[in-house]
């Protein structure tokens, strides 16, 4: 009885599950936001600012969708971390390859990204992924399941329902907003979030053409 009792305190409604679900999505677009910006600021010695990703707000969208996969194939895994890391890695990777090879194909031979042009790329398959992303993605799968995850868990379970959903909503639909505005101005051919920061000093990172 008391076990019983124990899981159905510790089991999460469906609100609950949404609320987890929106915090992950703009917590892993942030993260990849972050480390994009302070790869490119140590390259350039941190002396300016560089534009990465195309949004108004720190969030780039595939680190999410990432994110998004991860959590569908692996989060029934986590009694095996060796499992989350091999089909994490394999998940994501994929996406990254497909997400390249979608771009260069019906972009005009457009690279937002070629692991050719740095020593870790080692390995790449036509520049779109290489071995060391697959293992910093395997990597990213571990601290999402055992580390991200469980701390939104805990965090709904301590605020307020229609508290942390209210604050969930308003932060996800703030960047998915900022997503569709900054994607249809790009289609459009006008100048988006990117020619905002320009406009103000920084630097904008443009994709490569093949020649």
């Amino acid at each position: 009885m008391i076990k019983a009792h124990a899981t159905k305190e510790t089991e999460l409604d469906q609100q609950q599950k949404l609320t987890i679900f929106m915090l992950i999505i703009v917590l892993a677009g942030f993260f990849g936001w972050a480390w994009e910006f302070l790869f490119a600021e140590s390259k350039a010695g941190f002396d300016r600012f560089y534009v990465t990703g195309g949004n108004l707000l720190p969030w780039i969208n595939i680190y999410a969708y990432g994110a998004v996969l991860i959590l569908i194939t692996c989060t029934k895994l986590k009694k095996h971390p060796l499992l989350v890391f091999a089909v994490g890695a394999v998940t994501a990777g994929l996406l990254e390859l497909l997400a390249g090879w979608l771009v260069f194909t019906f972009g005009n031979g457009t690279r937002y990204w070629d692991y050719t042009e740095s020593w870790i790329g080692a390995g790449s398959i036509n520049g779109f992924v290489c071995p060391a992303s697959v293992i910093a993605f395997g990597l990213g799968a571990l601290a999402l399941v055992y580390c991200l995850l469980p701390q939104c868990i805990g965090l709904v379970k301590r605020v307020p329902k229609k508290t942390i959903l209210t604050v969930a909503i308003i932060l996800f639909s703030a960047i998915i907003l900022d997503d569709v505005v900054n994607l249809t101005l790009k289609n459009l051919g006008r100048p988006g979030a990117p020619a905002f920061y320009t406009s103000h000093g920084w630097v904008k990172l443009e994709p490569k053409h093949k020649e």
